[in-house]
């Protein structure tokens, strides 16, 4: 059965041929052939056929203003482009393989491995209770795209996806591909390059519209698909809630002083209504479809109950749904929902309290539709939305809160200092007993509307903690219960954020606790401190009282972002791996379900990569079930933008968890030879060594500066959160995004690998044998994926065009770091090579082909960004075509940070 009309390759060619004609009618022959030229250069360069890269130096060298502005704009929009071309061929594999049941990770290899293990009923019920899979959307600014152009990327996208999923005749294909056409052209037209920073609101709506247009639909046919598959070989297991969608968008407030209470509460309020409103959408549609004569069926006792109970609530709405659908129940209940969900909102009286409601109604109508017979519409229609319900309740997304802890001190201590206690002036254990008798205790100790003098950080901290009652008691409990620590140091970082919500009314011990208080352990520190920190919180009477409360689940944040800027990618994975293991064991003593938050970006060195792969990968003591990981950036496009790419990726994700869960119940405590261990342990002291020697070296800072665009980015406009914490040149206080996307846009993806080799030589000069690192390779998940993600940097890293941004720096400095930075490169990717033997540095065939047809038109803007760098004075258009560049090798690279 031929699924598909096209191919990546046509799709390629055509789009490349289609933007050249636009290119040539919107600009000029003589762009064309500029372009052409440069093209052609870069391609003949890496295919060989010319000897050096002079030709395209020569070619940029004489480019005006004018010309290089076209030249960024003619790559950038090619990249959009071929974006959607690679999209539209991840698609053809997933419909393909679907279709010739060869698809791995699917469910049906899920349902079939835990059949082939030997799992009995009672155990997949036991595995299917405890998953639950947490995915967080958060703002961080790494998507380079304006809103205005992702959404012409995906209009052309869904013409692709006509023109090669349906049957056309020559002229309707013909109409589509002039639509196409229309679509390149208004590209063109339009400015790729933010004029100002979006606001909080701006990230909000931007990861509503993934939530609202593609994952809502996708959750129903996930779930049809596991009952599907699990009730097929277990007739007796039902299928839970296993998944919930979380954000951090437009509640974030780390280093944004703009996520203000309003920025909040506009977006609770946003996502409630457009939840609200899919739901009515769905109960509208479902009116047209439960047509059934009342005469002519029983539609129960349960139904009944509850449709009079509608019409005692709201009189005149019966009334009017009588008379217009006389003798047919379904249509009547569905009127008076719809009305109930419509009250939700606004003042007047009898909508649904919460999601618990309209499920119940859905039940009841989906119980009296089986009774009649009707089982395949509750099965295609009531039992997808009944899941939505589940899945999205009355919030849409769920929020979590975050700030950073020195702002919880602050505030706690200029409160406390209105009432005559010197906060600052107590040692740690002196703070935990001051915060545990208030938290105890009935009274309050502060007034968080009138704390007295404080500053304006600790006035925005206390008012948000005044405002997150009214929000619970507005949207709900669970539209925002969740509260993260950052750099959570000591245990009093924790309990400062229990007590404040505590005074909110939020916490009212022993019965009821509104949140969940979550320490984001991301400095060397913290991670080795865990045991101390978790420990002495547990042990506390007023927050074991709390924990109780919240069903006995802890959620631990792990931050890879800064474990990684701090200590290089070995020794910072290492890190983690080890501190999960030893959570997991301090959990275990206090019988504590653990909930680990993966705070991973998009880039490998950010945590990054595979998501089912870094699941299966992670310790069997930490894997209880629940997980939660951030998603970012463009990763969020990447992933979610289009609908089967979505339903694949949750497929993937449930494949993974389900897998390690069985594992882990199978196995809880992973046995990892100590012979390993040592390897480790000595590969990641040594990595981290060398790592914080280089970046610890005089002039580091400078060569850094000067041979990437960090300036440009961060004046680029990505995100409404600086880009550096306070505004100081150091890399400790630049935020972890700029320094991963820097490095990845000077094409030298240091973050990713730099130090594996010193560690590794390390390990193999005090007497270890590469057979042990193969062996751990073959065997271990964790190293394994350690070194496949490494690989995945070290592939995209291209040494001879960092080679070009080296020439940026001033001689001694260049001098000083390029040689060091390029061996460390050359002898680490002769090390994974040799430890996975394999010949290539990237498994999988069809990245191996993206990067081959992508890095040939990534080449000039790299070029063109060094030209520009080199200026000392840059004209306005000059700034606007550099920013341009970031813009395109961001495409280009399919990576910010």
């Amino acid at each position: 059965m031929k699924l598909h009309n096209r191919t990546v390759r046509q799709d390629v060619r055509e789009l490349g041929a289609l933007l050249g004609d636009v290119l040539e009618a919107q600009t000029s022959t003589e762009s064309f052939e500029t372009v052409e030229e440069l093209r052609t250069a870069a391609i003949g360069y890496r295919e060989g056929s010319l000897p050096s890269r002079e030709p395209l130096h020569d070619v940029l060298g004489r480019l005006s203003p004018e010309s290089e502005s076209v030249v960024a704009r003619a790559f950038t929009s090619y990249f959009e482009l071929i974006n959607l071309a690679e999209e539209r061929e991840r698609v053809r594999a997933v419909r393909q393989g679907s279709q010739e049941g060869t698809l791995g990770d699917s469910l049906k290899e899920t349902v079939a491995y835990l059949s082939e293990s030997g799992a009995d009923a009672d155990a997949v019920q036991r595995v299917l209770d405890d998953v639950l899979i947490e995915p967080t959307f958060t703002a961080h600014p790494t998507e380079a795209r304006r809103k205005t152009v992702k959404a012409k990327l995906r209009s052309i996208a869904e013409h692709l996806e006509t023109l090669d999923e349906r049957r056309l005749t020559d002229q309707e294909q013909e109409q589509e591909w002039n639509r196409v056409d229309a679509e390149v052209t208004s590209l063109w037209q339009t400015a790729q390059v933010r004029n100002r920073r979006p606001e909080p609101q701006d990230e909000a709506r931007n990861v509503q519209w993934y939530l609202e247009n593609t994952l809502f639909d996708v959750v129903g046919e996930v779930y049809s698909e596991v009952e599907e598959l699990v009730s097929a070989e277990y007739d007796d297991v039902t299928v839970p809630k296993l998944f919930e969608f979380r954000s951090w968008a437009g509640s974030d407030r780390d280093g944004n002083p703009y996520v203000t209470p309003e920025v909040t509460e506009d977006t609770l309020e946003r996502q409630r209504s457009v939840v609200l409103a899919k739901y009515r959408t769905a109960l509208k549609r479902f009116s047209g479809l439960l047509s059934q004569d009342g005469n002519r069926i029983e539609t129960g006792e349960a139904f009944d109950e509850r449709l009079e109970a509608d019409r005692e609530r709201l009189p005149g709405v019966a009334a009017e749904a009588e008379e217009r659908y006389p003798d047919e129940p379904y249509r009547q209940k569905l009127k008076l929902m719809r009305e109930r969900l419509r009250r939700v909102e606004d003042v007047r009286p009898n909508g649904y309290a919460d999601e618990g409601e309209l499920k119940e109604d859905l039940e009841s109508i989906a119980e009296s539709l089986r009774r009649n017979g009707a089982e395949n519409v509750v099965d295609a229609y009531l039992d997808p939305l009944i899941r939505q319900v589940d899945t999205f309740g009355f919030c849409l997304a769920s929020l979590d809160l975050r700030d950073h802890r020195k702002n919880h001190t602050e505030a706690v201590a200029e409160a406390l200092a209105n009432e005559g206690v010197d906060y600052r002036g107590l040692d740690e254990d002196e703070r935990m007993e001051l915060l545990t008798e208030a938290v105890l205790q009935d009274e309050p100790v502060i007034d968080l509307e009138e704390p007295g003098d404080v500053s304006d950080t600790s006035e925005r901290v206390l008012t948000l903690f005044s405002k997150l009652g009214d929000w619970q008691r507005e949207y709900g409990v669970g539209a925002i219960d969740t509260y993260c620590i950052s750099m959570t140091e000591e245990p009093s970082h924790a309990m400062e954020v229990l007590f404040l919500a505590d005074q909110a009314g939020v916490v009212s011990l022993p019965d009821h606790c509104g949140i969940d208080v979550v320490p984001l352990l991301e400095t060397e520190s913290a991670l080795n401190g865990a045991r101390r920190i978790m420990g002495t919180l547990f042990e506390n009477e007023a927050y074991g009282r709390a924990l109780a409360a919240r069903r006995n689940v802890q959620e631990i944040m792990l931050g890879y972002s800064d474990s990684n800027k701090e200590n290089g990618f070995l020794a910072a994975n290492w890190d983690l791996y080890k501190n999960q293991r030893r959570l997991a064991e301090i959990t275990e003593e206090f019988d504590v379900t653990m909930r680990l938050f993966h705070g991973r970006g998009g880039s490998i060195s950010r945590g990054g990569g595979p998501m089912n792969e870094a699941l299966l990968a992670l310790p069997n003591e930490t894997v209880t079930g629940q997980v939660k990981f951030t998603e970012q950036g463009e990763a969020i496009a990447e992933k979610y933008a289009n609908p089967r790419i979505a339903e694949r990726n949750l497929e993937q994700m449930l494949d993974a968890q389900i897998r390690a869960r069985h594992r882990a119940l199978r196995q809880p405590e992973e046995e990892v030879p100590d012979a390993w261990v040592d390897a480790m342990d000595t590969m990641a002291a040594a990595a981290r060594e060398e790592y914080r020697d280089l970046l610890e070296t005089e002039g580091f800072v400078a060569y850094f500066e000067q041979v990437t665009p960090i300036t440009v980015i961060e004046n680029l406009n990505l995100g409404s959160r600086p880009a550096s914490r306070s505004g100081e040149r150091t890399v400790e206080d630049l935020r972890a995004i700029p320094w991963v996307f820097s490095w990845t846009q000077a094409r030298c993806i240091l973050p990713g690998w730099y130090s594996l080799a010193t560690g590794m030589r390390a390990y193999l000069d005090g007497g270890g044998d590469e057979e042990t690192l193969r062996e751990m390779y073959e065997e271990w998940p964790f190293f394994r994926t350690t070194l496949d993600n490494a690989a995945l940097s070290l592939s995209r890293t291209e040494m001879e065009i960092a080679a070009e941004y080296a020439q940026l720096a001033d001689s001694e400095l260049r001098e000083r770091f390029f040689p060091r930075i390029d061996e460390e490169y050359r002898e680490a990717v002769d090390l994974v090579l040799d430890v996975s033997d394999r010949k290539r540095l990237l498994k999988r065939d069809w990245l191996s082909e993206s990067l081959r047809r992508r890095n040939p038109y990534v080449d000039p803007l790299n070029f063109l960004q060094t030209h520009l760098l080199a200026q000392t004075h840059r004209t306005k258009a000059e700034e606007q075509t550099l920013r341009l560049t970031v813009k395109g090798i961001a495409a280009g690279m399919k990576n910010t940070g």
